[in-house]
C-alpha cells in the first residue's frame, strides 16, 4: 500500500522559513514526478513545485519562483520544499503528490488527478 507523509508544517513569521519533507512508501517511483501542492483556506488547490526523477528538472508556480527550493532523494524515496522568505499568503494545507507528469496534468488542468497523494500539513504564515 502506497503512503506519503508530509512533515515540517508549521507556524512561522512572514519572511522566515520552513523545510518540507515527504516520505513515500509502499513501492518505489521510478520515473516518477513527485510535487509539491498547496490549498488555502476557501481557495482551491494550487500547484506549487514539481520535481522530475533524476531531479534534473524543476518546476515552480510564478508565485513561489526564487523563494522556494524543490528537491528528492530516491534512496530514501523523500521529497522536500524549502521555503524561504515566507508570506502570509503562502499559508495553506501542502501536500505531497507523485504522478507520472505532474506538469502536463497541470497544464491539462487536470492538477486534482495526482496518482498519490499525502493527507498534507499546515503552514501558517503570520504578519
Amino acid at each position: 500500500q502506497v503512503q506519503l507523509v508530509e512533515s515540517g508544517g508549521g507556524l512561522v513569521q512572514a519572511g522566515g522559513s520552513l523545510r518540507l519533507s515527504c516520505a513515500a512508501s509502499g513501492r518505489t517511483f521510478s520515473s516518477y514526478f513527485m510535487g509539491w501542492f498547496r490549498q488555502a483556506p476557501g481557495k482551491e488547490r494550487e500547484f506549487v513545485a514539481a520535481i522530475s526523477w533524476s531531479g534534473g528538472n524543476t518546476y515552480y508556480a510564478d508565485s513561489v519562483k526564487g523563494r522556494f527550493t524543490i528537491s528528492r532523494d530516491n534512496a530514501k524515496n523523500t521529497v522536500y520544499l524549502q521555503m524561504n522568505s515566507l508570506k502570509p499568503e503562502d499559508t495553506g494545507v501542502y501536500y505531497c503528490a507523485v504522478d507520472r507528469d505532474i506538469l502536463a496534468k497541470v497544464r491539462l488542468g487536470l492538477g486534482y488527478d495526482m496518482d498519490y497523494w499525502g493527507k498534507g500539513t499546515l503552514v501558517t504564515v503570520s504578519s
